[in-house]
């Protein structure tokens, strides 16, 4: 349900994070959609439920989710949230943009490395 990389850096409660915000971005999730309980979802991945409680805790604070006591976790209606983010990361890549060009990256070269980035290459030249 929700990919991890067990070889990776990033801690699992961030990779879980990332792949919910994602989901829910994208529209995998629906808003009010109950998200598999702490327990089932760490059974479900092979993972330690307090990792699972610490990404469903990250997700709250960022306002993806919603909890409702005894009854689970909730993808939030509130879209707006992810919209502030989408924002914020379109910023990021534009400043990202003017940085590489600073630093002699053509256009070219930037179309191509998105293009590496979305067919799965990852920074291959």
């Amino acid at each position: 349900m929700f990919p991890l990389d067990y070889k990776s850096r990033l801690p699992i409660y961030e990779q879980l994070n990332k792949s919910i915000s994602k989901m829910a971005a994208l529209g995998a999730l629906e808003p009010n959609e109950q998200l598999p309980s702490v327990r089932t979802l760490a059974q479900d991945l092979g993972i330690n439920p307090n990792t699972v409680q610490k990404a469903y805790q990250l997700l709250e604070q960022n306002g993806i989710i919603y909890s409702v006591p005894g009854k689970g976790s909730y993808i939030s209606p509130d879209l707006s949230v992810l919209s502030r983010q989408k924002s914020r990361a379109l910023e990021k890549l534009t400043e990202a943009i003017a940085n590489a060009a600073d630093c002699g990256v053509t256009q070219p070269e930037m179309i191509q490395q998105v293009e590496n980035h979305f067919n799965g290459r990852g920074s291959e030249q």
